[in-house]
C-alpha cells in the first residue's frame, strides 16, 4: 500500500470509532436520564409514555393508604392543581408525610397509577427545587384565576401557597 492509502484508511478507521464512541455515549445518557415533570404536565400528556420519569410536588393530604403488606403504599403527588395517583412498593424516607414535597421515579402503567421504583423526601423546611417551585407557583395562580371566576363580585379569594 501507498502512505497515501494507509493515511486515508487511518482516517476511516479513526472516523468510525469515534462514531461508535458517540453512539454508546448517546445510547447510554438515553437510558439513564429521567426527566423531571410535574402532575399537571403529566396530565396534559407532555411526560413520556412508557419511560421512567421524575414527577415532584407535594403529598395529597388524605392520600396516603398502606396496604396489609406494610410495605405497598398509595398516595398522590400533587402541585395544587392536578394530582397523580401514585404506587410504591418499599421503604418510604422517614420525612415522607403529607403536605410535604417528595419526588417520585417511575413509570405510568396501563391502570394509570405511576408506579414509582424511588421516592425521596424534601430535606430541608426551607428548599424546594426550582422547577417544584414553579410549578407551585403556577398551580396556585391557575387556582386563584379559577376562583376567583366563580366567586361573586366583590369577594376575595386566596388561596395559600405551601413552601
Amino acid at each position: 500500500m501507498k502512505p497515501r492509502q494507509k493515511r486515508f484508511v487511518y482516517i476511516i478507521v479513526a472516523v468510525a470509532a469515534i462514531g461508535l464512541a458517540v453512539g454508546l455515549v448517546l445510547n447510554a445518557l438515553k437510558d439513564n436520564v429521567s426527566l423531571y415533570f410535574t402532575p399537571t404536565q403529566v396530565y396534559n400528556k407532555e411526560a413520556p409514555e412508557g419511560r421512567s420519569f421524575r414527577i415532584g410536588g407535594l403529598v395529597e393530604a388524605g392520600s396516603v393508604k398502606r396496604e396489609a403488606d406494610g410495605l405497598t403504599v398509595h398516595f398522590a403527588i400533587t402541585d395544587l392543581h392536578k394530582s397523580l395517583p401514585v404506587v410504591y412498593k418499599g421503604i418510604l424516607p422517614d420525612l415522607f408525610k403529607e403536605g410535604k414535597g417528595v419526588v417520585a421515579q417511575g413509570k405510568i402503567e396501563a391502570d394509570g397509577l405511576m408506579h414509582a421504583s424511588e421516592v425521596l423526601a424534601k430535606h430541608d423546611e426551607n428548599y424546594m427545587p426550582p422547577e417544584a417551585k414553579d410549578a407551585l407557583d403556577k398551580a396556585a395562580a391557575a387556582n386563584a384565576a379559577a376562583t376567583g371566576a366563580a366567586s361573586s363580585v366583590g369577594a376575595a379569594s386566596a388561596v395559600p401557597v405551601a413552601q
